[in-house]
């Protein structure tokens, strides 16, 4: 069944329990409110009762006439008052009771009507007078109290159903809401264990088992197949542009760096020609030494160049990494030069070795180095410094410049893909590409920055790790 069934099927369920615990209460609650209504009338009448009774006991003791007076105003009263709430008192006790009580109160008021007529005094009247208050006053008290008694009743039941329902309801979510969310869990889990052995590099088919095929999930890990597949080319694209746009820049640097050479080699040539005839065997010697020594620059140079855009499949080697970070050095020396920028090292010696793939490592430090020359085009200084950090397990690298910085709301977006603060000249490749390199080494980045003062790049890598531990990818 899929999820969405489920959660329909299980708020469908508890939906119902709902609404027949809220007609059961408002059932209650209605009775409730109809026997209180009735309560408080009973207890005015009750109260009336009793004070006609009052009177008609002093008309007998003291042959008041005031007194009977009296009585056939509050019957009156009464008559009107069970007149208007006569729907309310049926309601609650019935039609019969209410015409018991109305048939009483009638007999009561023909009785005080004779006695008034009567000019003689009558004790049969007077007998009978009594008779009928007192059935009147005990079955008004009577009515009233079984009213109360059924009110409480109700309010019990009721109280009782609305606590079992109210369990049940609480037991049937709850057996509903874990079995909806151990199957999400279980789904939601497949599917983050997925995502993040993609962003571990891990592009690999994931098989899709029969229970998850048949739900929402089935369809989320086909889809992250599908995307799987589509970064692992992507991928190997990204990586390789922007390698070849890092070469772009590293060309316009290098070009200086080889034109020296080429000119000495020049200038020597054309005064060997010119002095050939007057100089020694050793001078001779001496003159293709020095174009040896600038041909050894040129070569040196290139082969820098070439093996750092050569592409080569990821080769996992225990490394020097102040020995790539010299290399790397190498790179940019010219352009730190053109750029009028001052270099600081702080290279800790004596550094245990790491296991990298050199070519991967020396391709995000010289996009950084590169990155912080840009930084400073009218000139500053570039800091690299390496050591050890955390009880010695790990090796820190940090690159840091005296350039304009990064503004704060775009340090939480520094490393997502195409993000870029060069405006057009920038891919905003770079520093994703960097990233999730030191990450497949098991490694961190993290970056530092204050607006006008500079911008300083932390590279931790671990300073041993087997190779199963990392996952291949291409460079």
């Amino acid at each position: 069944m899929r999820i969405e069934h489920r959660i329909y099927l299980s708020n469908a369920v508890n939906i119902a329990l709902l609404v027949l615990i809220g007609a059961f209460a408002m059932h209650s609650f209605g009775q409730i409110e109809t026997k209180f209504r009735f309560t408080s009338i009973a207890d005015n009448l009750n109260t009336t009762f009793l004070e006609m009774r009052l009177a008609e006991k002093n008309y007998f003791l003291y042959n008041d006439p005031n007194a009977l007076y009296e009585i056939r105003l509050k019957i009156d009263r009464t008559s009107n008052t069970l007149s208007e709430v006569h729907d309310d008192i049926i309601k609650a006790v019935g039609a019969s009771s209410f015409n018991r009580l109305k048939h009483l109160l009638q007999e009561y008021q023909k009785l005080i009507f004779l006695i008034s007529e009567t000019k003689q005094k009558n004790d049969a009247l007077r007998l009978q007078l009594r008779e009928i208050g007192q059935q009147l006053k005990t079955f008004s008290e009577n009515t009233t109290n079984v009213e109360r008694d059924q009110v409480g009743r109700i309010i019990g039941n009721t109280t009782t159903v609305l606590h079992y329902a109210f369990w049940t309801t609480v037991l049937l979510a709850f057996i509903s809401s874990t079995w909806n969310g151990r199957n999400i869990r279980r789904s939601l889990r497949r599917v983050v264990d997925l995502t993040r052995s993609i962003a571990k590099g891990n592009f690999n088919y994931q098989k899709i088992d029969e229970q998850l095929a048949t739900n929402e999930m089935g369809s989320v890990i086909t889809a992250i197949n599908t995307m799987a597949e589509e970064l692992r080319r992507r991928e190997q694209e990204i990586v390789q542009s922007k390698r070849l746009a890092s070469i772009g820049v590293l060309v316009a640097g290098v070009a200086h760096e080889l034109n020296n050479p080429l000119n000495n080699i020049s200038m020597i040539a054309q005064t060997y020609a010119e002095v050939y005839d007057h100089l020694e065997k050793e001078q001779r010697i001496g003159f293709m030494e020095q174009i040896d020594e600038q041909t050894e620059r040129l070569r040196v140079t290139i082969r820098n160049l070439l093996d750092f855009a050569k592409p080569k499949e990821q080769h996992l080697d225990e490394k020097e990494i102040n020995d790539v970070i010299q290399k790397c050095l190498g790179l940019v020396h010219n352009m730190l030069d053109v750029s009028n920028i001052k270099m600081h090292l702080a290279l800790a010696p004596d550094l245990p070795a790491c296991y990298i793939d050199e070519h991967q490592v020396q391709q995000v430090l010289v996009n950084i180095m590169v990155n912080a020359i840009q930084a400073m085009p009218s000139g500053g200084k570039l800091s690299i410094v390496s050591r050890l950090f955390g009880d010695n397990k790990m090796l820190e690298i940090v690159i840091q410049d005296t350039g304009k910085g990064i503004a704060p709301e775009f340090m939480d977006h520094i490393f997502d893909p195409f993000f870029t603060t060069k405006g057009d000249a920038g891919t905003g490749l770079g520093l994703w590409v960097s990233y999730g390199i030191i990450k497949n080494h098991q490694g961190n980045m993290k970056v530092t920055s204050t607006v006008g003062e500079g911008t300083a790049f932390t590279i931790t890598l671990p300073t041993s790790r087997k190779s199963d531990d990392l996952v291949s990818r291409p460079s």
